[in-house]
């Protein structure tokens, strides 16, 4: 299935509904640190409800670390900043989906190791900022999985 890589994410609720995305979609979800939160946080096991104990979740020391230890296919990264429109992508099992923190997005350095084709954005109207972390993962994932036939 696909990986979830969450970039120093720092809101819990946002994280807790990852995992519960996560969960119901057999993807694994990587936390790369620092977290802007414990992952016993009240907010995050709240937004979570009980689907904890059904996702695969690692936490990871870097980025590189995530790449050194994980044997995923491609890494596509999502930006605000991207050229490439997230369902232009054709993804494939494996595959892992890195998104940045809630309040910057992912540093220039990291976007810097992206060919342009591998950096992707969700379309917005003119003017607008970002969409929220969850949403956009959920976007992301659904579209990931709706070309793999929601297959596991």
């Amino acid at each position: 299935m696909l990986h979830i890589v969450l970039f120093e994410p720092e809101i819990p609720p946002n994280t807790g509904n990852i995992i519960r995305l996560a969960a119901n979609t057999g993807c694994h979800l990587h936390l790369i640190k620092p977290l802007g939160f414990a992952l016993e946080d009240k907010l995050l096991r709240r937004a979570g409800l009980d689907y904890h104990e059904w996702a695969d979740i690692q936490q990871h020391e870097s980025l590189k670390d995530f790449k050194k230890t994980i044997d995923f296919r491609q890494l596509y990264a999502f930006s605000t900043k991207g050229k490439r429109i997230y369902s232009e992508i054709d993804y494939q099992p494996c595959d892992a989906l890195l998104f940045g923190p809630e309040t910057r997005g992912l540093p220039t350095d990291i976007l810097n190791q992206f060919a342009p084709e591998d950096i992707a954005t969700l379309p917005m109207l003119e003017h607008s900022r970002s969409l929220n972390l969850a949403n956009t993962v959920s976007i992301a994932v659904y579209e990931a999985w709706r070309q793999m036939d929601f297959k596991q």
